[in-house]
């Protein structure tokens, strides 16, 4: 692995706009003018082609590698041919998995759904298929979530830690992240801001800012490891939880969601997200394929 760079060369200014940039177009969201309060089944059913709503968020079976996407549209599964849609249509803002397999998120409710408008925070027990109104129904639009070993951490403009994912405590410091990963087996969160990386070691309750960490957009975490990329696509890799960063390659490409399942001692599988595929790196990022060549 090299050694850790201890920061970009680009002006703070200019790394911070670039950061700004991303988030807004990432952000971007359709009006509600299409939600429905009217009921719809819940299935899976084919998809034409890869989601072309706002991808939000990515989750990767460790057992089977099957690779989900939170869009703007539901749920994909996109590690399928041809790829899949799950559940309910509803624009999934915030995404993540616990350890028992519970998927939490939070948005929008999209046509043909009855939740509340924002969703607050929903939970689902089948991979999915039907979602179930935990809290903070029509006051929360959780737009970052990760999941630790003692509950759940969400952004909705304020920083807020819950242990049952029914009740919120807020977090005094004044993070504002763009981003959230965590693990459910560790007590460790990133927080990505424009500011730069901040990292909690209990769970989300207090944070610091790393000294000499890139300008990351999104970061992913495995049992100890953790992966970073940056706006313009470049990778970093971490084999200390986030304090100290290695370069790695570049995935081309808008990049909107990582994830991450550590190999060995030094070796991390990433998965990135961008805009039009998911692309998987077995080399801590150094070079990238296309899931979908799996497929042909």
């Amino acid at each position: 692995m090299s050694h850790p760079r201890p920061h970009f060369s680009r002006p703070a200014t200019v790394r911070a706009a670039i950061f700004a940039a991303g988030v807004l177009l990432l952000t971007a969201c359709s009006p509600g003018a299409e939600r429905s309060t009217e009921a719809s089944p819940h299935s899976t059913e084919a998809a034409a082609s890869y989601p072309t709503g706002h991808i939000h968020g990515m989750s990767v079976d460790r057992a089977t590698n099957q690779v989900l996407l939170a869009t703007h549209d539901g749920l994909f599964n996109v590690s399928t041919s041809p790829i899949t849609k799950i559940g309910p249509t509803i624009d999934l803002m915030g995404f993540t998995t616990t350890a028992n397999g519970d998927f939490y998120a939070s948005g929008h409710p999209g046509q043909g759904t009855d939740l509340p408008d924002p969703v607050g925070l929903i939970r689902s027990a089948d991979a999915g298929q039907t979602w179930q109104p935990l809290s903070r129904q029509g006051e929360s639009d959780f737009h970052a979530l990760a999941a630790t070993d003692s509950g759940i951490v969400g952004y909705d403009g304020q920083l807020r830690i819950s242990e049952d994912g029914t009740s919120w405590k807020p977090v005094e410091e004044a993070v504002q992240p763009f981003n959230l990963a965590a693990t459910p087996r560790d007590s460790i969160v990133l927080a990505t801001t424009e500011e730069g990386l901040h990292r909690s070691t209990d769970h989300g309750q207090t944070w610091v800012a790393v000294p000499g960490a890139p300008l990351l957009m999104f970061t992913a975490l495995s049992e100890g490891q953790a992966v970073g990329i940056t706006p313009e696509g470049q990778i970093y890799t971490s084999s200390d939880a986030g304090l100290t960063w290695a370069e790695q390659g570049t995935v081309s490409g808008q990049p909107v969601a990582v994830a991450a399942h550590t190999l060995d001692d030094s070796t991390v599988r990433i998965w990135v997200a961008t805009e039009d595929s998911v692309q998987v790196s077995n080399d801590n990022g150094q070079t990238f394929t296309d899931i979908r060549s799996n497929h042909q």
